[in-house]
């Protein structure tokens, strides 16, 4: 008679695999949970290792934002009531995106969710986790397109950081999606860092910018980034770790091809890459931080971190995701 109870308790704790049946409308109810010992907590990492069960490593790390060996003992940990191979059941962004219908393919990031979606013709294809730039090096909202991709790339900064799956949003900034570490929250130099098997998915599912007849890049060709959002510093809150469900709570925007371009302060930019801002867009960048300022996005007592000189490409002290790339600057 002990059994069905053992059953349910399995079932409550961890949930149940179902792949084939469930639909994209059905609602996963979430809850958290912490540990208070370091031995009951290291026996659910080891449940949920990749090797024991890899649906479940990948439900929980990408529910939580982080790689397993960044839980701690008595910090909140979400988790499903069912467990399911399809990520997009977790998605925080609606399953469908009317306004981009007409659109081949769409990246959408939530800062303040740390997630994204891709999207092909308003269906979403691909939910992932992100930890996106920290307080002093944020990832700035706005509207980007894909420039290059690499596939294993070392910072222009420090050569012992390698970033694999590289597809840069940004040319003067270096801003770009790419795998390293997941510790949680936002931690990168202004780009979103992802899982591995989502950085990978990503860099092959991503398109560049097209060229023209004579071979020039023709400019917002690649495929669209939109970041929505900015992660609340000040307030400081995890809020996927406050979901109680799969429900979408991401308001998308009506019209994504024409989001705002990103304000980014022009202290971001390489000093040796600053002549390169085109002279109608150079007001843009020196007005930035004010202007995120007086819509309160950064705080006015804000402290950004200014970009590192290409020149000293072997520094150890700030080592973080690349700055930049061209054909004429090397790592």
């Amino acid at each position: 008679m002990a059994y069905p109870i053992i059953f349910c308790l399995l079932f409550f704790w961890f949930g149940e695999l179902f792949s084939q049946e469930i639909s994209n409308f059905t609602k996963i109810n979430y809850r958290t949970i912490s540990f208070k010992s370091s031995k009951d907590l290291n026996l659910f990492i080891q449940e949920c290792s990749p090797k024991r069960n890899y649906v479940k490593y990948r439900v929980i790390t990408t529910l939580n934002r982080k790689e397993l060996r960044f839980f701690r003992i008595k910090q909140p940990i979400i988790i499903p009531d069912t467990f399911v191979e399809d990520l997009r059941f977790y998605s925080v962004f609606p399953q469908k995106y009317e306004s981009a219908n007409n659109i081949p393919k769409l990246i959408v990031v939530s800062n303040l969710y740390q997630a994204y979606a891709c999207y092909e013709y308003g269906k979403i294809v691909r939910f992932s986790a992100v930890n996106s730039g920290k307080r002093s090096t944020p990832t700035y909202p706005g509207r980007y397109y894909i420039q290059w991709k690499e596939r294993l790339r070392r910072s222009s900064f420090n050569e012992n950081w390698i970033m694999p799956f590289t597809l840069n949003f940004h040319r003067l900034t270096g801003m770009a999606f790419h795998q390293f570490e997941m510790p949680g929250y936002p931690a990168s130099h202004m780009c979103i860092r992802q899982f591995r098997e989502d950085a990978e998915w990503l860099y092959n599912w991503a398109e560049l910018p097209k060229k023209d007849s004579t071979g020039k890049l023709i400019p917002m060709s690649g495929t669209p980034v939109i970041i929505i959002d900015f992660f609340n510093f000040g307030e400081g809150k995890k809020k996927w770790l406050e979901l109680s469900s799969n429900q979408p709570v991401v308001s998308l925007p009506k019209n994504p091809l024409e989001f705002e371009l990103p304000y980014i302060p022009i202290v971001h930019i390489p000093p040796e890459l600053r002549t390169m801002i085109p002279k109608n867009e150079r007001k843009r960048y020196e007005y930035a931080l004010d202007t995120l300022i007086s819509r309160g996005i950064l705080p006015r007592d804000v402290r950004l971190t200014p970009s590192q000189s290409l020149k000293k490409p072997n520094d150890k002290k700030q080592g973080n995701e690349p700055t930049s790339k061209n054909s004429k600057i090397q790592p």
